[in-house]
C-alpha cells in the first residue's frame, strides 16, 4: 500500500499548466495543482481536465506539489464547439446539475428570443433549467409575471427576484444549496448582487460574474467555481451565448422546448419539422393557443440557423 498522501477536490479554475482544487471534507483548503501525463478515459481517448471535475489529488513528497492522478467520472456536462473552423467538443463545466440564466425584468430590456436560446442550450445539453427574472421593482411583480407567464406554461420555474426589496432570495437560495449550478444571463441584470445577497461572505464584486468574457474573441470559454457556504458550487461561465448549439441536430430541436413535447408523437410525419408539413400537431397547438406563438417563432429560428449550421459542416466535411 502507498503512504503517498491522497486527497479527493474539485477544480475550481484554472487552465493549461496549473489548476486550483479544493479538497473535499477540508475547512476549503485549496491548493494549485497540475496534471499528470496524459490522462486515459477507458475507451483509450484523453479525457481533459474541466472546471467541475472531481479528482484525486497525490502529493509529490520530494517537491510538495500535488498533482491529479486520476479525474473521475461525470455525471453530466455543458459543451460547446471548438472556436474558429474546428468542429469538436470543448467542455465548458463538468458534473453540472443545473443551469440557472438570470435576466432582469428591465435595465437592461429582457430579449425573450436570447432567453430561448439560453433553455435550448441547456435542454441541449440535458440539463435542468431554471429562469431567474431579478430587478422586478423596476416593473412591478405582476407586470413581470405577466410578461414571462409564456415561460412557467411551458413548465419551467421562474423565481422573480428583488435584491433592493429582498423578494424571493430564500426560494432562489434553497434552489442553489447542495447543487451545482451554472450561473449565466447578460450583463448587468444583477448575478453578483443576487449572490452577494444570499450569500454575503462570497463578496463578489458587483460586475464580477462574466466579468472576464471577451465578447470579440471566440476563444474566451474559461468557467471559474464559487463554493457556497452550503456546499453547493455556482460555476461563472463566459455566457451561454459563447457556448453555442454545440452538436444539435435540428430534427432534435423541438424537443429542446417542453411545451412541444406532448405533441410530438401527434404530427403526421415522424420527421415533421413543424413548419410546413400537413396534420402537423405542434402548428395545430400553436394555432389553438396551446403553444404561444413567440415560442414557436424562437423554433423556426433556431430551426434555421441549425440546419445552415449543418449545411456548412457537411460542405466542410467533404
Amino acid at each position: 500500500m502507498s503512504d503517498v498522501p491522497c486527497e479527493r477536490g474539485i477544480i475550481l479554475s484554472g487552465t493549461g499548466g496549473v489548476w486550483q482544487a479544493r479538497v473535499e471534507g477540508t475547512a476549503g483548503t485549496i491548493r494549485d495543482v497540475t496534471l499528470r501525463g496524459r490522462l486515459k478515459q477507458t475507451r483509450g481517448d484523453v479525457r481533459k481536465l474541466t472546471v467541475g471535475d472531481w479528482v484525486v489529488l497525490e502529493e509529490d513528497v520530494r517537491g510538495g506539489m500535488w498533482t491529479v492522478t486520476e479525474i473521475q467520472p461525470r455525471v453530466s456536462q455543458l459543451a460547446r464547439r471548438e472556436p474558429g473552423r474546428k468542429h469538436g467538443e470543448r467542455i465548458v463545466v463538468a458534473n453540472v446539475d443545473q443551469v440557472l440564466i438570470v435576466f432582469a425584468a428591465a435595465n437592461p430590456e429582457p430579449h425573450l428570443r436570447m432567453l430561448d436560446r439560453f433553455l435550448v442550450i441547456a435542454e441541449g445539453n440535458k440539463l435542468h433549467a431554471r429562469i431567474v427574472i431579478n430587478k422586478i421593482e423596476l416593473v412591478g411583480e405582476p407586470v413581470a409575471r405577466a410578461r414571462f407567464a409564456d415561460y412557467t406554461a411551458a413548465g419551467y420555474h421562474v423565481h422573480f427576484t428583488s435584491v433592493l426589496h429582498r423578494l424571493g432570495l430564500t426560494e432562489l437560495h434553497d434552489a442553489l444549496a447542495g447543487r451545482m449550478s451554472v450561473l449565466s444571463g447578460p450583463s448587468g441584470v444583477g448575478k453578483s448582487s443576487l449572490l452577494n445577497a444570499m450569500y454575503p461572505g462570497l463578496n463578489l464584486r458587483v460586475g464580477e460574474i462574466s466579468l472576464s468574457v471577451n465578447k470579440g474573441r471566440h476563444t474566451t470559454v474559461g468557467a471559474l467555481l464559487h463554493p457556497l457556504p452550503d456546499a453547493g458550487y455556482v460555476a461563472d461561465t463566459p455566457g451561454l451565448r459563447e457556448v453555442g448549439l454545440w452538436g444539435l441536430p435540428p430534427a432534435h430541436l423541438d424537443a429542446c422546448f417542453p411545451e412541444f413535447r406532448r405533441y410530438l408523437n401527434g404530427c403526421r410525419f415522424g420527421d415533421c419539422s413543424h413548419q410546413r408539413e400537413p396534420e402537423c400537431a405542434v402548428s395545430a397547438a400553436v394555432s389553438a393557443g396551446a403553444i404561444a406563438p413567440e415560442r414557436y417563432q424562437s423554433y423556426v429560428k433556431l430551426h434555421s440557423e441549425l440546419t445552415e449550421t449543418e449545411r456548412l459542416r457537411e460542405t466542410h466535411g467533404r
